[in-house]
């Protein structure tokens, strides 16, 4: 058994522990029909309409208990990958957003990012979310759907040493590191899913040796 499959079985294991849902893709198309699909399938993430916290006619009432569409932000992917994300979106009703996400901050249902690098032995994806738009797809959307190269996973943090000096090259920075989805707990230690982040975090594995 090679040293990428100790590292891989570890990782799944790792991130299985704190409740991420672990697959496999063989490409990126593989990856975007995925996401779709979760989409397609969820409960449309709900906005609170101005006005509906208000005594309403029941045309008005109905108005605002009705479902939204929902939304995928994928930001930073090619043109390419763009175009046929959209093309997948759009016959199932779903709209796509790649950038702006400032102007989208309630209501986007899946955040879908291609991640640099995953720590086996943490179960942990690492990011670089410089962009504002990256940061806001791992942070606001209902499900995070992370994409892993598998040649991009490394045994632990020391193994990213260098990797994470080029990073702090470049200002301002900003490295995620993202270990499941998101939790809390009050001082009564009552866990919570979800406050903080997403309330499903989805790593798929992406063949690309």
């Amino acid at each position: 058994m090679s040293v990428q499959t100790n590292m891989y079985d570890l990782f799944k294991e790792k991130a299985e522990l704190v409740s991420a849902i672990v697959s496999e893709v063989r490409t990126p198309k593989e990856a975007f029909e995925y996401a779709v699909d979760i989409c397609e399938n969820k409960e449309a993430c709900q906005l609170l309409i101005s006005g509906c916290e208000e005594p309403l006619s029941s045309k008005a009432g109905d108005l605002c208990d009705e479902k939204q569409q929902k939304i995928i932000a994928a930001p930073g992917l090619g043109q390419s990958q763009i175009t046929e994300l959209m093309g997948l979106s759009e016959s199932k009703g779903i709209g796509l957003i790649t950038g702006d996400l400032r102007q989208h901050l309630a209501g986007i249902d899946i955040g879908l990012t291609f991640v640099d690098y995953g720590i086996a032995e943490t179960g942990t994806l690492v990011l670089d979310s410089s962009s504002e738009d990256v940061r806001l797809a791992t942070m606001i959307s209902e499900v995070h759907i992370a994409v892993l190269p598998i040649s991009k996973i490394r045994q632990n943090a020391y193994d990213l040493e260098e990797e994470l000096k080029k990073y702090m090259q470049s200002y301002p920075n900003y490295t995620a590191f993202i270990t499941g989805a998101s939790r809390t707990a009050d001082i009564e230690r009552v866990l919570a899913i979800g406050v903080h982040g997403p309330l499903e975090l989805h790593i798929l594995m992406l063949e690309d040796d």
